[in-house]
């Protein structure tokens, strides 16, 4: 681990007013500032991981990069990536630049980080998508803070450690050699009070009728047995956002029958919109 770059103890995460972070939450973040480690976060789709990078760096004051990976992403490609194509090109047109190779090399989320002249934030979103190899070929990167550029032989050192936040939605696991290097956080679901600061923070103004109408309905549909997707708290926002900009009234949300009120911004699969009329149509049928 390169100890010449130490993040300052001083800096500690106390939540922002536009993000609702439990204490575990906040002590998870700041245990990963002093430990000097990645910090893996995990949890339902839709609960603000990829928010919380969002609201660390502007809480530190420190600028945020983001890397969004999808299933072809290589490690490498977070590092730099040495565009030989254009570089073939640019050959055949006979233009001088091809003289130094390093006009071809782009620089990656992490070589960024590595060179800024301050403390930085990088989000790895969503891990779990890339091949299985992924988190063991940053290792070395992520151990050490630095990395060599082979085409131009120099090593690239961290000026300053950045805070590395990873997030996961547990579709497939990761490499026990990589969580090590890590600490890790699980964002539970969060209960009937939390959701209800959540939605303070987006929609003071939201009828209190309203809410714990929709707080009802959306919790028993949470807790319906056999749901293939389950709705999120993004979900959830939009909902009552859809609800109260079409004027919906709390008495209507609770006389939804088989299916709650404007259910395609909670549910979005036709085998959980099945599921619902037939559990309605049972509940009926035993009345």
């Amino acid at each position: 681990m390169n100890s010449a770059v130490p993040t300052p103890s001083s800096e500690r995460f106390t939540g922002t007013e536009r993000y609702v972070a439990t204490d575990d939450l906040k002590m998870a973040v700041n245990a990963a500032l002093a430990l000097q480690r990645p910090l893996l976060i995990k949890g339902e789709p839709g609960t603000g991981k990829t928010m919380l990078a969002e609201e660390v760096a502007a809480a530190l004051g420190r600028p945020l990069l983001q890397w969004h990976i999808k299933s072809t992403t290589k490690a490498n490609q977070g590092l730099y990536e040495y565009d030989a194509v254009s570089r073939l090109r640019d050959s055949q047109l006979g233009d001088e630049k091809v003289r130094d190779i390093g006009n071809y090399i782009v620089k990656g989320v992490l070589w960024q980080a590595f060179e800024a002249d301050e403390p930085t934030v990088v989000l790895i979103d969503e891990i779990d998508k890339a091949d299985i190899e992924f988190p063991n070929d940053l290792l070395r990167e992520l151990d050490r803070m630095e990395f060599h550029v082979y085409e131009t032989r120099q090593t690239i050192q961290a000026r300053h450690r950045p805070l590395i936040i990873i997030t996961s939605n547990n579709e497939k696991d990761l490499p026990d050699a990589f969580l090590r290097r890590c600490f890790f956080h699980y964002i539970n679901f969060p209960d009937r009070d939390t959701l209800k600061d959540i939605v303070a923070v987006h929609y003071p103004n939201i009828k209190e009728e309203l809410l714990r109408a929709a707080l009802d309905t959306f919790f028993g549909l949470r807790d319906a047995p056999g749901l293939k997707k389950k709705p999120s708290t993004s979900e959830f926002l939009d909902w009552l956002r859809l609800m109260a900009s079409e004027g919906i009234s709390a008495d209507k949300v609770r006389d939804s029958r088989d299916l709650p009120i404007l259910a395609g911004a909670l549910l979005k699969n036709e085998q959980d919109l099945t599921l619902l009329q037939r559990l309605a149509a049972m509940t009926r049928a035993h009345r």
